[in-house]
C-alpha cells in the first residue's frame, strides 16, 4: 500500500465519497470530510494528489473553508497537486482557485471519467517534477560535470567523454549550436584537468578582426596607435591553464596560420616584438560552423584544423536531450525568483506542456532568456504559457500513446503533402506508405491535400 500512488479526497458528502473511492480503487486512497482531518492526512501520508470540494463544513453552501483548506495544504505541501471542484459561482472560483495555487478545477456535477483522467494527469506531473527535483539536485551538488544540469543520457555521454580527456594534454574541439552550453563544458573541462593556472576565454567572433591579432598575442609599447603600454594575451594569460576559443571558425586566415604556429611551436611574439615567450597552455575550442565543409572550400586551414581537433566532442541541441527542458527551465527560475524576489516559484500545466513541445531553436540560452522574462511578467504564484510567450506557439505532447501516435501521424503527413505540394501518390512515397493507405489516414484525420 505504501508504494501505490496516495490520492485524498476532501469531500463532506459521504455518498460521493464512496463513490470516488470506489472510481479510484488502482490508489492508495484518503478520504476528509472537512479541513482539519485533510490536514491531519495531509501530514501523515502526504498524498501527491488532492481532489477538494470547496463546498466544507462549517461553509458548506460557501467557498470559505474550502479555500482556507487549499491555502493550508499548499503551505504544508507546496508540491502537491490540488484539484478543485465546485458549484458555487464556478468562474469565478476557478480563478481564485488557480491563483491560490491550484493545479486544476473542476465544476460540479463531477463526470468521474473526466475527472480520472485530470487525476492521472495530477499524478503523472507531480512524478516528473519530482524526478526533475532529484535530477537537479543531484547536478547541482556537483555529480554532472561543471555544475551542468541534466538527466539526458545525450549530454550525461558527453559529459562523461570530458572528464575522461580531461587528464590528457591533448587539444578539444567542441562542436555545437549556439547556447549548448560550450563554454560550460569546456570550464568544467578545465576544472577536471591537472592544470593549475586560470582559464582563459576568448570569443573570436566578438572581436573586430583587427584587433584579435593583438587580443590573442599582446602588444608592445607603441607597435600602433594606442598602444600606451606593453599588454599581455590572452594565450599568455592561460599559462599554465587553459585558453577556450569559442568560434574559432571565425578567426580570419592570415591569423590561423600564426595560431598554428603558436600551436606547433609553443611560443608566441607580442606584435611590435621579436623576442619568444614559451607559453604552457592547453588549447579548447568551439564552433557551431561546419568547419569540414570550410576546410573543403579553404576557409579554414586543414594542417589548424587537425591541431585543434584532436579530440572532437559532439553537443546535443536543447530539443535532443528529452526532459532537459524542464529540468532547466525549474532551475533558472527558482534563480531569478530569488535574486528579483518575485512571486512566481513554480509552471502552471500549461507552461510545462509548452516547455516540453517547444522545439527551443535558441537552446538553453532562448529558454534561459523565456524563463528570467516570465519570472518578472508573471502576476500570480504559477508561470503560465502565454507569460513565457509560449501560448499556441507549441502543441501539448499528449500523455495518453494512441493520441501521440495520431499527432506524430499528423505532422508527417502534412509536412508529407507539403514537400510533395500536395499530390497523393508523392507523399505517398515520401511516406513509404501506399496511396490507399494514405487514403485511409487521411480520411480518419480529415486531412486534405
Amino acid at each position: 500500500m505504501t508504494d501505490m500512488k496516495k490520492l485524498l479526497i476532501v469531500e463532506d458528502d459521504a455518498g460521493l465519497q464512496r463513490q470516488l473511492r470506489w472510481a479510484y480503487e488502482g490508489y492508495a486512497i484518503h478520504t476528509a470530510a472537512n479541513r482539519e482531518e485533510a490536514i491531519a492526512v495531509i501530514r501523515a501520508e502526504e498524498p501527491q494528489v488532492v481532489t477538494l470540494d470547496l463546498g466544507l463544513p462549517p461553509d458548506p453552501d460557501g467557498t470559505t473553508e474550502g479555500f482556507a483548506t487549499l491555502e493550508t495544504i499548499l503551505s504544508l505541501a507546496p508540491d502537491t497537486k490540488v484539484i478543485v471542484a465546485s458549484g458555487h459561482g464556478a468562474h469565478e472560483s476557478m480563478l481564485k482557485a488557480i491563483a491560490l495555487g491550484a493545479w486544476d478545477f473542476y465544476q460540479k456535477p463531477i463526470d468521474i471519467d473526466a475527472l480520472g483522467l485530470i487525476v492521472a494527469r495530477a499524478f503523472h506531473v507531480h512524478a516528473l517534477e519530482a524526478e526533475n527535483r532529484r535530477l537537479a539536485g543531484r547536478a547541482e551538488a556537483g555529480a554532472v560535470l561543471g555544475g551542468m544540469i541534466t538527466g539526458a543520457p545525450e549530454m550525461l555521454k558527453v559529459t562523461r567523454t570530458i572528464e575522461r580527456v580531461a587528464g590528457a594534454d591533448v587539444s578539444v574541439m567542441l562542436l555545437g549550436a549556439s547556447g549548448t552550453g560550450k563554454e560550460l563544458l569546456a570550464r568544467g573541462l578545465h576544472e577536471k584537468s591537472r592544470r593549475k593556472g586560470a582559464f582563459v576565454a576568448i570569443n573570436c567572433a566578438a572581436i573586430p578582426e583587427t584587433l584579435l591579432e593583438s587580443e590573442l598575442f599582446g602588444h608592445e609599447k607603441g607597435a600602433f596607435t594606442g598602444a600606451v603600454k606593453t599588454t599581455e594575451g590572452k594565450i599568455e594569460l592561460a599559462q599554465g591553464g587553459t585558453l577556450f576559443l569559442d568560434e574559432i571558425g571565425d578567426v580570419p586566415l592570415p591569423l590561423q596560420v600564426k595560431l598554428l604556429r603558436f600551436l606547433q611551436e609553443r611560443v608566441i611574439e607580442r606584435i611590435g616584438s621579436r623576442k619568444p615567450i614559451a607559453v604552457d597552455t592547453r588549447v579548447v575550442c568551439a564552433t557551431h560552423q561546419d568547419l569540414d565543409a570550410m576546410v573543403a572550400e579553404n576557409r579554414f586551414r586543414e594542417d589548424l584544423y587537425y591541431r585543434l581537433a584532436e579530440i572532437v566532442v559532439r553537443i546535443p541541441s536543447l530539443a535532443e536531450r528529452p526532459g532537459d527542458a524542464g529540468l532547466l527551465a525549474r532551475h533558472f527560475l527558482q534563480k531569478y525568483a530569488a535574486q528579483m524576489n518575485t512571486g512566481a516559484r513554480s509552471f502552471a500545466p500549461d507552461a510545462l506542456a509548452a516547455i516540453d513541445a517547444w522545439g527551443w531553436p535558441g537552446n538553453v540560452r532562448e529558454l534561459e532568456n523565456r524563463v528570467k522574462r516570465a519570472a518578472i511578467m508573471a502576476e500570480g504564484k504559477h508561470v503560465t504559457a502565454a507569460d513565457l510567450d509560449l501560448e499556441n506557439k507549441a502543441d501539448p505532447i499528449p500523455i495518453n500513446l494512441k493520441a501521440a501516435r495520431e499527432l506524430a501521424d499528423r505532422k508527417a503527413i502534412r509536412h508529407a503533402l507539403a514537400r510533395a505540394e500536395g499530390n497523393i501518390s508523392g507523399t505517398a512515397r515520401l511516406l513509404g506508405i501506399s496511396r490507399p493507405t494514405l487514403y485511409d489516414l487521411m480520411k480518419a484525420y480529415d486531412l486534405q491535400p
